[in-house]
């Protein structure tokens, strides 16, 4: 392929995949996967190697991306079929992100698979929002192992009452299921009409030219890191159960062909939930240097070749099953970015931005209203870290998730809750030649009883600067203008109100 045959090639691969993102938001039902786009679409070889994915959110895909060929080479695949999963030792992340993985066959002859993962409010955790305070993987809600959703154009209908059976909301759960389903039915579609109209050995060839291209774009971004090895550290705040100050320890080796990412001397794995498996690991590890590349580089497995993690068995970071793992995925994997970014900042000091506010600032929640049980999650966004020719933005989600936030007129119409306020929080940025971003305050008042957990990050230990720039301001959580820790599960009353007060972003270089 000459150089506009690959563009082009490359950007109908990435259509498929936001095709199939575009039905998935538009036929879900809960406000989760519709409105705050709490989901992820890819496309990955007949191997299990990923090929192409839309710009969603980053955990979902580069954990996809280690783990798929794990998955997909040990099943036997027809025409039809479509496997379930959410496992986090298989693959997956944590519970409430529910995968659904489709072969795509041509001429009798397997060419690849559409995958999409979405969060999924609720799975049957021991508390709303299945987001809950845990201490094994089996309070976090139902396990699902690969297992055919739909075999050869049959559903699998026992199998999709069991998953359902263990959650709050059945309606609700069997129209995400339902999205998800035709997300998938449509990217099957799409890519056999592309392979069709290509041939099935030309798309092959076209694939490897892919990859290649990808990592040759890898290998332009490592040419320009000094060789040598980097280390750093940084601390999960606590794992919710009392044990506090859990390093995160890097040491990266850089070689001209060659990345090595060890994680030796991290923290064991903890009774909380912060714990994550390996893929959740390398997805961040991904991202970091995903983040170093051009922007036309192609998310597929070549450009992730030159990428070695290493994390010891049974670590915070490669934990063993039945670790409670709920946490890790959205707040262990925003401390690794900031690790591997402050690892890099050693390598390429003018080039690396300062800490961003470390976490995605879960809410989870529920309970019965009107005679109906209703449950939420959400996430908040916070400070941006500067860079060195920017200043950080205020109030936004970072890193591993990319997420929207909830609109107050969606939340207050689907939930007894009233939004009271919300915008940014003046002077929690850090100083510095170019300041960090504010966080934000979001408060929530209860319309019926409810139970809510909070799983929050950088709310004892701030985001850095970066080049002498001041570290940014902690955030810090309140029920009825009481202090709560930063990760906490309770019971609150009609009118009591929850403030939520995220941290901002780090400042870059010293003020002149």
């Amino acid at each position: 392929m000459n150089p506009v045959e690959l563009s082009i090639f490359t950007n109908r691969m990435n259509a498929v995949c936001e095709e199939m993102g575009a039905v998935l938001q538009r036929a879900a039902f809960s406000p989760n996967i519709r409105d705050r786009l709490d989901f992820s679409c890819a496309v990955f070889d007949a191997q299990g190697e990923l090929c192409a994915q839309a710009a969603h959110i980053p955990v979902h895909l580069g954990s996809m991306a280690y783990a798929m060929r794990d998955i997909v080479t040990q099943i036997e695949w027809h025409a039809g079929d479509m496997v379930v999963v959410n496992d986090p030792f298989l693959g997956g992340t944590h519970l409430p992100d529910v995968t659904l993985i489709a072969p795509v066959f041509v001429n009798d002859r397997l060419a690849g698979y559409v995958v999409n993962r979405a969060h999924h409010a609720d799975i049957g955790a021991h508390t709303p929002g299945s987001m809950p305070i845990s201490r094994t993987l089996a309070e976090e809600g139902i396990v699902i192992p690969p297992q055919f959703l739909i075999r050869q154009g049959q559903h699998n209908s026992a199998l999709m009452q069991d998953i359902l059976k263990a959650t709050r909301n059945q309606r609700i759960g069997q129209g995400d299921f339902a999205a998800q389903i035709s997300a998938n039915k449509t990217g099957v579609r799409r890519l056999e009409a592309l392979i069709s109209r290509l041939g099935l050995n030309t798309y092959q060839q076209a694939l490897v030219e892919l990859n290649d291209y990808g990592e040759r774009l890898a290998r332009t971004m490592l040419s320009e890191i000094p060789p040598g090895e980097y280390c750093f550290e940084d601390y999960m705040d606590d794992d919710g159960l009392g044990h506090t100050r859990l390093p995160i320890r890097l040491c990266l080796t850089i070689r001209r062909d060659k990345i090595i990412a060890d994680f030796a001397g991290t923290a064991a794995q903890t009774e909380g939930n912060i714990n994550c498996p390996l893929s959740v690991a390398a997805a961040a590890v991904y991202y970091v240097f995903r983040c170093l590349m051009p922007a036309q580089t192609p998310a597929c497995a070549g450009t992730f070749r030159l990428i070695t993690l290493q994390a010891p068995s049974g670590c915070l970071l490669n934990a063993q099953r039945p670790a409670a793992v709920a946490a890790g995925n959205v707040e262990t994997s925003m401390r690794i970015v900031d690790v591997v970014m402050g690892a890099l900042g050693k390598a390429l000091p003018d080039k690396m931005p300062a800490a961003s506010h470390g976490s995605m600032n879960n809410l989870a929640m529920g309970g019965r209203y009107l005679d109906q049980f209703w449950d939420y999650y959400e996430t908040m966004g916070g400070g941006m870290g500067a860079g060195p020719r920017y200043p950080g933005l205020a109030a936004v989600q970072v890193h591993m998730t990319n997420t929207r936030n909830t609109p107050i007129e969606v939340l207050e119409m689907n939930y007894p809750l009233r939004v009271r306020e919300y915008g940014l929080r003046e002077g929690s940025a850090g100083s510095g030649l170019h300041r960090g971003g504010e966080g934000l305050i979001r408060e929530v008042e209860f319309l019926a009883p409810a139970t809510m957990t909070l799983l929050t990050e950088r709310r004892s230990l701030p985001p850095w600067g970066m080049r002498e720039g001041g570290a940014a301001k902690p955030g810090a959580n309140w029920l009825n203008g009481q202090p709560l820790p930063g990760k906490i599960s309770c019971e609150v009353g009609t009118g009591d109100v929850l403030r939520v007060e995220t941290a901002g972003g780090g400042g870059w270089g010293q003020l002149e």
